[in-house]
């Protein structure tokens, strides 16, 4: 078998010196320009990013469904009121278990009033209610129980428990995040309608 050694070494001295002998092309940095998706949503503008997410997000719930939404909405917050007057309201300068409850209830029946004219008139904004729905039916039935845990454990435990249970479960936190801003919120609470303020809600400390 001959070798090729000659035959490439005549072609190096044909070439002339000072001739470098070929090489393979260098492989530089890939170019992966052509593989760019220019559906990326970091290249959209704000205009078309929100009407990639309202084509992608669920269909219109329409008047009708808000208006049906916004009574229920409207008889939990007047059945609010009710529970609220009848713990005892109190006043600014002595608020009693009643006050900020009753508060947050004539705030829910403002808004739902509120929803429902808007909802009759145009409501196109709502949403159809979806399989992720249930995330906000499972906050209400925590909420139930923080409010039937309270007079029996007192304030701290079941609104740590609601803390972590919506953070980590229902609002998708890290174990660390949740425990912290857990911490931190009911650290709050206390300070504000206990320390602070006074109020009769029920604690251990």
């Amino acid at each position: 078998m001959m070798s090729t050694a000659p035959e490439n070494a005549g072609r190096a001295d044909a070439a002339g010196p000072g001739t470098e002998p070929e090489s393979a092309p260098s492989a530089g940095p890939a170019d992966h320009s052509d593989l760019h998706d220019p559906a990326e949503p970091a290249d959209l503008t704000p205009e078309e990013l929100a009407e990639k997410w309202a084509a992608e997000g669920p269909p219109p719930a329409g008047p009708m469904a808000n208006a049906a939404a916004s009574l229920v909405v409207l008889a939990l917050g007047v059945l609010g009121v009710i529970v609220a007057v009848g713990l005892g309201v109190g006043d600014v300068t002595n608020p009693d278990a009643g006050t900020w409850p009753l508060a947050v209830s004539v705030l829910i029946c403002a808004l739902a009033l509120a929803q429902l004219v808007v909802g009759r008139h145009g409501g196109a904004d709502g949403e159809k209610f979806t399989r992720y729905s249930a995330i906000t039916f499972v906050g209400f039935l925590t909420l139930i129980g923080m409010v039937i845990l309270v007079p029996l454990l007192g304030f701290e435990v079941p609104s740590l428990a609601l803390c972590i249970i919506w953070m980590r479960f229902l609002g998708g936190e890290s174990w660390r995040s949740a425990l912290l801003y857990s911490v931190i919120v009911v650290a709050a609470f206390y300070a504000i309608f206990i320390a602070a303020l006074g109020t009769s809600i029920p604690h251990l400390i």
